[in-house]
């Protein structure tokens, strides 16, 4: 019968590690959705830049709608907000320098949507409320 119980109570321990797994959120990520030769190199510049400069305490999407007229349209997604959008010509040439400037662009958009979140008045109403 101990070994039973033992057994149960392992179940239970395990099953409620997994139910606070499931509330976490694993951070860190920046998820690539793009489909061309320029989007991935973008991507590449855009999360090095972005490893470089912070922490990663956040996830990203970056995803692109290749043209054959224009170039790409690459744009970046934080928690399904748009944050960056911009056309990369076909010359990868310039992509480097458009990739960094795009991660410090996010960077700040994100530090300051943390900052909006801080300073809003949630006495009354949850934050999923407003």
């Amino acid at each position: 019968m101990t070994r039973r119980l033992a057994l149960t109570l392992l179940l239970i321990a395990c099953l409620s590690g997994a139910a606070r797994a499931e509330e976490e959120e694993i951070m860190g990520f920046i998820v690539d959705h793009t489909v061309s030769h320029i989007g991935h190199e973008f991507y590449r510049a855009f999360s090095e830049r972005l490893r470089d400069t912070s922490k990663l305490d956040f996830n990203l999407v970056v995803r692109e709608r290749p043209d054959a007229r224009w170039g790409s349209l690459v744009w970046v997604e934080y928690e399904q907000r748009l944050l960056y959008r911009q056309f990369l010509p076909p010359n990868t040439s310039e992509l480097k320098p458009t990739a960094y400037a795009a991660a410090d662009l996010v960077l700040e958009a994100i530090a300051q949507q943390k900052l909006q979140r801080l300073l809003q008045d949630t006495h009354d109403l949850e934050r999923d409320e407003l």
